[in-house]
């Protein structure tokens, strides 16, 4: 029993120093700044997977941001493959040159965010309905800058700590 407790400990240990650090990108470019990119008319399209990777929906999302002094608002409008409508309005203010903090109505607590060259990660905690229950999960978004348009996004869903799913978007900025 302490070999398999040790064991997994090891495991958990090994995996833990696997994660990516937001100060790996710093020499990436182009530079990725949120308020920047995200101020005016953006779209995305995603979709969400479970833990083995099925793809369970789709979406659409519409999304107008304006930035006023330290804060980006941004006014989200999903549209989902099977019809659901949802609306998030975010509320992100620039705590430092790199980092930053938001709310929002389905967010539990406040966001905390990261940047360093191409890259931002965001954290968070939101409640999620599924299969007629409603979870609170923690979300891991990691988003990438490839060029002054087009922005990759890729978001771990976990729950004690364990992945049950993934939301992989990309967006395209409209107002240049």
């Amino acid at each position: 029993m302490k070999r398999i407790l040790a064991l997994g400990i090891a495991l958990i240990l090994l995996l833990a120093g696997c994660s990516t650090n937001i100060n790996d990108y710093r020499q990436q470019t182009p530079p990725l700044d949120i308020f920047h990119y995200f101020q005016g008319k953006t779209e995305a399209w995603g979709m969400v997977q479970d833990r083995s990777g099925k793809q369970l929906r789709r979406f659409h999302v519409e999304i107008s941001g304006d930035v006023v002094g330290d804060t980006l608002t941004l006014n989200e409008h999903f549209v989902y493959d099977d019809g659901e409508k949802q609306q998030r309005v975010w509320h992100i203010r620039r705590v430092s040159s790199d980092r930053y903090e938001g709310t929002a109505g389905d967010i539990e607590g406040v966001a905390t965010g990261t940047t360093a060259g191409n890259a931002f990660n965001w954290r968070y905690s939101m409640k999620v309905k599924a299969n007629g229950s409603s979870w609170l999960l923690n979300f891991d978004d990691w988003m990438y800058l490839q060029d002054g348009t087009h922005l990759f996004n890729k978001t771990e869903m976990k729950k004690f700590g364990v992945t049950v799913g993934t939301v992989t978007l990309f967006f395209t900025r409209k107002d240049q």
